[in-house]
């Protein structure tokens, strides 16, 4: 399975630690680390400096102690274990699937999946922004309209427009954990506030 992995697995760009002002790009490719430079100075011994890049392989990049004592410093521990993780051939292979068919997948999934799913993701920050090394969007998508309107259809036998409206208004997801008597409850309530608007607006 690792073999599908292929072209850019991970980018990433920061500044360097006060006092330097130095500009750091971090690539892992399917085959590589890739590690380029920028020195930013005012001082004329600088001026004349080209930008620099480094590539490593994998098993390279694992040898190599001081350039990982680089990376923990400019990106962050949490980054470093990450990028060694890949170098290991640990993928995230979840977080790799497109948007659209790992809707389809987790459609399919038992809500406490569902559940469990959301929680297993995380999020890690670098000093410069945040970084999504693990699986963000499954937390996002495990929360989705889109995915709890999916759900809703095939648990409903009939989706009615009211129902679409109320949807519209409080979330899929809240369509769905709402039992069918207190749904109705609140579809009467819209629909009467609806037509009491409708009502003062022709006064």
């Amino acid at each position: 399975m690792a073999s599908l992995i292929k072209g850019t697995l991970f980018e990433i760009r920061a500044q360097a630690p006060a006092p330097s002002k130095d500009y750091h790009q971090l690539l892992v490719t399917d085959s590589e680390v890739i590690w380029r430079w920028w020195k930013i100075s005012l001082r004329s011994e600088f001026r004349n400096v080209y930008p620099g890049e480094q590539k490593n392989s994998y098993q390279d990049f694992l040898d190599d102690y001081t350039m990982q004592v680089h990376v923990g410093v400019i990106f962050g521990d949490e980054v470093l274990k990450y990028i060694c993780n890949l170098c290991q051939h640990q993928f995230d292979y979840l977080n790799r699937i497109p948007q659209g068919l790992l809707m389809y997948i987790v459609s399919f999934l038992e809500l406490e999946d569902i559940a469990r799913l959301s929680q297993t993701s995380r999020k890690f920050e670098t000093e410069e922004e945040s970084a999504d090394v693990i699986m963000e969007e499954v937390v996002e998508l495990c929360n989705s309209d889109k995915l709890w309107e999916h759900i809703t259809s095939r648990y409903y036998d009939n989706i009615t427009p009211d129902m679409k409206t109320l949807a519209f208004e409080v979330g899929w997801k809240e369509i769905f954990f709402t039992n069918k008597l207190q749904l109705q409850k609140k579809i009467r309530r819209r629909r009467k506030k609806v037509e009491e608007f409708e009502d003062d607006m022709n006064v």
